[in-house]
């Protein structure tokens, strides 16, 4: 009783900000996808611009995930969300008046550290303002905002840029962004961790490491490991990342508490989330090409073709909410996990010539396995996290899925273009071997109609090997939650794990501030 009078009375209220605050982010991610072609031709952008326009937010992103964590710890999780949020709309307001490609660059970069300081501060205030009965249905509900707007993205910015201008994609984002900063103050009460010393050189080496990282995984697929750049890249993430670990577990006050990849939720969870984020990045990839290019959608109708999908993810993410307390995380994660690569099965069953029917069935089945699966290995994660880190643990489930998710966007669409080529027969223009938009393009041309069929087919092929491929990941993924993570079916507290004088505060002294 004493519990539930202690709820913050606000707390639904609270969660509708936060998932406000993460809808705007992964919007932004998706809608750019429809907005390329528009502002490529208005600001007379290169394809090297492009590739700048896009990942210069994902680099900055990665690279500040877990120094934004660390800093919500510190200061205060709402100001530091407030903060990112404003950064975030501020240079969405930039972006929609860049007048050339580097001013847009550089207002997606800006974004990006608007985004990294937002993502984190979500989570750990979640987990602080919920107790462990209600925090499933919360997680729910957020990981329902991230499937909301992956599928409202692609849609709403192809509604926006039919009426308006590309410019359009980015103004959405003022608006959402200022209702939830008022209300992150109106609503939400402050939360920090104890004091302690900042950890710059973390923080630099952990900056430093993670956008080398993200940048080899890029660049891999067009350069492979005998380029130059790759190989460079490659090196400083290896060393910056030894080194970062190295320091973490000598540094009296470390930035990242090491010693929670030693609790086997959280090294279960860690390691099964990545393993998913591997096949989900490089779903959207994959699959809205075979629909704009195979099935020949437009951009907006590829959009609308997830809507299965997000569907069955909100439905089951209520289920997995209630059968959490009843048959435990592990078992959760797995299901939802077999039910995944069931689903990505499906789809590697596709045909150039099959009908919108397969891709809802299969997307309904992928759906059903992300409800269940994504918030139990969360909660299984986060469960492991003390409340004065919630911020940094938080960090480093948003930092293990960006790259995964990353990772999977190199890797299957690495899988995709070799299949693809080798599918190709000799006898068809070199040109149409690099990519179907090229093929096609070739084939328009030249009025061969053969060709597109031809074209179509060796996608369909590559398609089916990719999504074989993500569906071992998930498998694998599978494995390590059912043989690592304990089968919790209420939340814990962590493994007693070695005394660290920087992190060892008790929960019940956690400040907690309006």
């Amino acid at each position: 009783m004493d519990a539930i009078e202690a709820r913050n009375p606000r707390r639904w209220w609270i969660l509708i900000v936060l998932c406000l605050s993460t809808l705007v982010l992964v919007i932004d991610n998706f809608v750019l996808a429809v907005a390329v072609p528009p502002l490529a031709e208005d600001l007379d952008a290169s394809a090297q611009d492009i590739q700048w326009i896009l990942d210069s937010y994902i680099l900055v992103f990665a690279g500040m995930l877990l120094t934004a964590g660390s800093l919500a710890d510190r200061f205060g999780r709402r100001r530091v969300m407030i903060i990112g949020l404003s950064l975030f709309g501020l240079a969405s307001l930039v972006a929609t008046l860049a007048a050339n490609p580097t001013e847009l660059i550089a207002a997606r970069a800006v974004m990006g550290i608007g985004g990294a300081l937002v993502l984190p501060s979500t989570l750990s205030i979640l987990i602080t303002v919920f107790d462990d009965e209600e925090r499933r249905k919360a997680m729910g509900a957020w990981s329902a905002a991230s499937v909301l707007g992956l599928v409202g993205g692609p849609v709403l910015g192809g509604v926006l840029i039919a009426h308006f201008w590309w410019g359009a994609a980015f103004l959405i984002n003022i608006p959402v962004a200022a209702i939830a900063i008022v209300a992150a103050l109106v609503l939400m009460p402050e939360s920090r961790g104890p004091w302690t010393k900042p950890d710059v050189p973390g923080a630099l080496l952990s900056a430093i490491g993670m956008t080398s990282l993200v940048w080899t995984i890029i660049e891999f697929p067009q350069g492979g490991f005998d380029h130059v750049g790759t190989l460079t890249t490659l090196t400083i993430a290896v060393v910056s990342l030894a080194t970062f670990i190295v320091w973490e577990k000598r540094v009296e006050h470390p930035m990242v508490p090491l010693r929670l990849f030693g609790n086997r939720d959280f090294a279960g969870g860690s390691l099964s989330l990545t393993l998913v984020q591997v096949a989900n990045g490089g779903l959207l990839l994959v699959l809205t090409q075979y629909l704009q290019f195979v099935l020949d959608y437009s951009p907006t109708a590829a959009g609308l073709a997830f809507i299965p999908m997000m569907f069955a993810s909100i439905m089951f993410n209520g289920l997995g909410a209630g059968l959490g307390t009843k048959i435990g995380n592990r078992t959760l994660a797995v299901t939802g996990m077999l039910t995944t690569a069931a689903g990505l099965v499906l789809l590697a069953n596709l045909s150039a010539d099959s009908g919108f029917p397969m891709v809802a069935i299969a997307l309904v089945v992928l759906g059903a396995g992300a409800g269940l699966a994504q918030p139990a290995a969360i909660s299984a994660l986060m469960g492991a996290v003390p409340a004065e880190q919630a911020g940094v643990g938080s960090a480093l489930n948003d930092t293990i899925q960006q790259a995964g998710a990353a990772l999977g966007i190199a890797v299957l669409g690495s899988i995709l273009s070799s299949t693809f080529t080798g599918a190709m027969p000799d006898s068809a223009p070199e040109a149409a071997h690099r990519s179907i938009s090229d093929a096609l393009t070739v084939a328009t041309s030249t009025g061969d109609n053969a060709l597109v069929t031809t074209a179509r087919e060796a996608f369909a092929t590559a398609m089916s090997a990719s999504f074989i491929a993500g569906a071992a990941g998930v498998l694998a993924a599978a494995v390590v939650a059912l043989f690592v993570m304990r089968n919790t079916k209420t939340a814990h507290e962590p493994e007693p794990q070695e005394a660290d004088p920087a992190t060892e505060e008790p929960r019940s002294e956690l400040p907690i501030t309006k």
